[in-house]
């Protein structure tokens, strides 16, 4: 997989890192688009340790996210962020194939 089909950024990468390490362990995160959510489609983040036979995996200053190979193909050209705003902190995708998305920015339709 090429860089220019998904990245993550260093925020996210950074954020990685720090839950591996509070939980003692190295962990990635999984990425995956489910059907479902107000617009269609939604983003399903879960942190696992070890990637799937056929997960695209992605890195970035030591850290990983996975991505199954399904779910790819909607995301290609996003970006994995990581934002620490007022009204939360969260793991988020910037995807450019979404047509629209809900308020709460989870659920998005192509």
């Amino acid at each position: 997989m090429s860089s220019t089909e998904l990245t993550l950024s260093p925020s996210a990468a950074q954020r990685i890192h720090a839950i591996g390490k509070a939980e003692g362990k190295a962990l990635m995160l999984r990425v995956a688009v489910e059907g479902g959510g107000c617009s269609g489609f939604q983003y399903q983040f879960d942190l696992v340790e070890t990637a799937q036979a056929d997960d695209l995996k992605i890195e970035r200053d030591g850290a990983a996210a996975v991505v199954d190979e399904m779910s790819l193909a909607l995301l290609k050209g996003s970006e994995i962020d990581f934002v620490d705003e007022l009204a939360g902190a969260e793991f988020k995708v910037r995807n450019p194939n979404a047509k629209s998305s809900c308020g709460c920015g989870v659920s998005f339709s192509i």
